[in-house]
């Protein structure tokens, strides 16, 4: 058995937390996509950001990359993802890795149907670059310029 020395930076205390999607706020991220931030900094995370992103019925995301590694499990409907050029369908529980620096984007498969995934960032410091125009935001910092702008509302999906 490892043990760990809970003193060290990535096993600092903070309080646990119960986080419910359908009594959270979502924000738009355009274009059909509505995001959930879960674990953030806001509730103690000090190693990696997690939440979900809800896409209308042919929504989709730009072409992105990130600073760290990030991993993606479908949780409802059907997917279109990118990655590095290549495209691939993915369905309910399908999970994706992409390296830091690896362009790539989400899609919803259905015109119609919802589909939900589940984000998790390998650094509480992710960033997102958008490819078409290499604009660099924190991850984190999108909810605040979400929210300035008029853009958080609730979330619309059970």
């Amino acid at each position: 058995m490892h043990h760990h020395d809970t003193e060290a930076p990535c096993f600092s205390h903070f309080e646990p937390a119960v986080l419910r999607p359908a009594e959270l706020t979502s924000f738009s991220r355009g274009g059909g996509a509505r995001t959930i931030p879960l674990v953030t900094q806001a509730v103690g995370a000090e190693v990696f950001l997690t939440g979900q992103t809800l896409f209308d019925g042919g929504a989709g995301i730009a072409l992105h990359t990130h600073n760290c590694p990030e991993s993606v499990t479908i949780l409802e409907g059907d997917a279109i993802v990118e990655i590095d050029g290549t495209e691939h369908h993915l369905t309910r529980f399908d999970t994706t890795y992409v390296p830091a620096g690896t362009p790539h984007r989400f899609r919803n498969a259905s015109a119609t149907e919802p589909m939900r995934i589940l984000w998790i960032y390998a650094s509480v410091d992710a960033t997102r670059t958008i490819v078409e125009t290499g604009v660099t935001v924190r991850v984190d910092a999108e909810r605040d310029r979400a929210a300035a702008t008029g853009c958080d509302r609730p979330n619309s999906y059970p």
